[in-house]
């Protein structure tokens, strides 16, 4: 695969983005980042996953990569699985950060790590472009990407937002969310109103449930076809996804550094 085809596939990964698949068969799974007024208000700050996302995604837009990258890397510190898949697309093309191959692989062994299909198809298409030197560096670089990046290191710490943010805002103590009443900033100075029993709809601020919400919109996430032959069994039982050896997590590994997150138009639904 040539550069030029390298960046069209990185382009409709970051598409996926913007559109999970979600069959016609399938209801849909109440992705917030859907919901201007559920991205809104106090919701971003207490979801770092999405609000990093959502920033890396707009200065990708926008042509600022490096600034992309750097958001996208804040945001898989939470644990987000399609920012993961960004940083090692942008690593294996080049694009806001030096070209690095097996980085760009141990990157997008951790967006596979929860078994989603896209992300393991564009695993196994950059296993098969890369020769033994390089795998062998792929691996070993995969043990630090782990460490600090997959889940045992990651979810900790979105739990730990999620339940101090909760914690400051009103109605979240009370047993009444559903009459409670939530308004949040709108245009032009208006604001908009949102019962608290969808802004503390259990989905969007348990863990695991939260973990849940994730698989159930992402496990068969559209980004891009990816033919790769059969998917060979790898892993082993500490690490059943992964061609990574298992390594311990660091929970308090340091925390990116990127620009101040613009947080504007955010609340904007992007189409499906």
């Amino acid at each position: 695969m040539d550069a030029k085809q390298g960046k069209v596939v990185g382009l409709l990964l970051l598409a996926s983005l913007y559109a999970p698949f979600v069959s016609a068969a399938d209801k849909p799974a109440p992705d917030p980042t859907q919901d201007a007024v559920m991205m809104s208000g106090g919701f971003l700050s207490s979801h770092p996953d999405l609000r990093f996302r959502l920033n890396g995604q707009k200065q990708f837009k926008e042509g600022n990569h490096a600034d992309a990258f750097s958001f996208f890397k804040r945001a898989a510190w939470y644990g987000d699985k399609p920012s993961q898949g960004m940083v090692a697309e942008m690593l294996w093309t080049g694009q806001g950060v030096a070209m690095d191959r097996p980085l760009a692989y141990a990157w997008m062994d951790l967006a596979a790590e929860r078994g989603y299909e896209g992300f393991v198809g564009h695993r196994e298409r950059y296993w098969a472009a890369m020769d033994e030197e390089e795998r062998t560096r792929a691996l070993e670089l995969g043990q630090e990407v782990y460490a600090k990046y997959a889940d045992a290191a990651s979810e900790p710490r979105l739990a730990a937002v999620m339940h101090r943010e909760r914690a400051k805002q009103a109605g979240s103590r009370t047993g009444f969310t559903g009459a409670l009443k939530i308004y949040v900033p709108g245009p032009g100075g208006t604001y908009d109103q949102i019962d608290g029993s969808k802004y503390y709809d259990e989905r969007y601020w348990d863990p695991k449930q939260y973990r849940a919400l994730q698989d159930s919109i992402w496990a068969r996430s559209y980004t891009g076809r990816v033919d790769v032959g059969p998917v060979e069994q790898i892993g082993t039982d500490d690490n059943p996804n992964s061609r990574v050896p298992a390594t311990a997590p660091q929970v308090d590994a340091e925390e990116p550094k990127t620009p101040e997150p613009d947080d504007a138009d955010l609340s904007k639904p992007t189409p499906r």
